[in-house]
């Protein structure tokens, strides 16, 4: 009996090798909107195995942008070329730990979601966050969503996904709905918390990846928690001040 058990166990342990063995590696490469650049190995017995594998990178990682650390972007495999995986982006994501350092300091955090359609016929659902310092009412949550869906739909619609993603990564989109929703209440910061790719539209989107890895030579990795942590809708007093200043001294 024991002479039994010791065969099926070798046995067991032999096709578990011949399974790793049967298995070739793949390269996963990011869509064009990224450059096509090399995003991670997947094995696979079968290359239609890969089909529908999802793959996770945060831009920092794919540009060397150490401020975008927190945003996770997502692909899944659509095609296989030889060992070359080629993918298609379906959305992104902020870390969960980047989420509770926004709002441990006893802040109101709201939470929206809104289906918009791209000019190239991409539909995408956005789910914001806006971040106050104050305790929000009913009433200003639905009109502060109203505001919040108009702006996006109408933003969405003037734009190609190429140019919606690339203003989520630079955090644009973000600042401009804060600014928006500044006329119903002093929000502290609004967040494009997550997207996701619910219908294609038409053609592959442009790359975006050469304006993301730009700053990550000019920004120094100390002063990422600063920018942060700094409310989006003071970026531009911080501005007129600056501006005050060198009309002073001009004068």
């Amino acid at each position: 009996m024991a002479s039994d058990s010791k065969k099926s166990a070798s046995k067991g342990a032999r096709k578990i090798k011949d399974k790793w063995k049967a298995k070739e590696w793949y390269n996963i490469h990011a869509p064009r909107m990224f450059n096509e650049t090399v995003i991670g190995e997947t094995p696979a017995a079968d290359p239609e195995l890969l089909y529908g594998r999802t793959a996770e990178i945060t831009v920092q990682d794919l540009t060397g942008d150490f401020s975008k650390m927190h945003i996770k972007l997502k692909f899944r495999v659509t095609s296989v070329d030889g060992h070359e995986a080629k993918t298609e982006f379906t959305g992104h994501d902020l870390t969960s730990d980047y989420v509770r350092r926004l709002t441990r300091r006893k802040k109101t955090k709201t939470d929206h979601v809104v289906d918009v359609k791209t000019l190239d016929g991409y539909t995408v659902r956005l789910k914001t966050m806006s971040i106050a310092d104050k305790r929000v009412q009913a009433s200003q949550e639905d009109a502060m969503r109203a505001k919040i869906a108009g702006y996006l739909k109408e933003t969405a619609a003037a734009a190609k996904l190429s140019d919606l993603v690339k203003s989520i990564i630079t955090g644009d989109m973000a600042k401009d709905t804060a600014r928006a929703c500044r006329v119903i209440i002093p929000i502290k910061r609004v967040e494009i918390r997550k997207s996701e790719i619910l219908v294609k539209g038409e053609g592959e989107p442009e790359s975006i990846i050469e304006a993301e890895s730009a700053p990550a030579e000019e920004t120094p990795a100390e002063d990422a928690p600063v920018t942060e942590e700094t409310p989006a809708e003071d970026a531009p007093v911080a501005e007129e001040s600056a501006e005050e200043s060198d009309s002073e001294k001009s004068e």
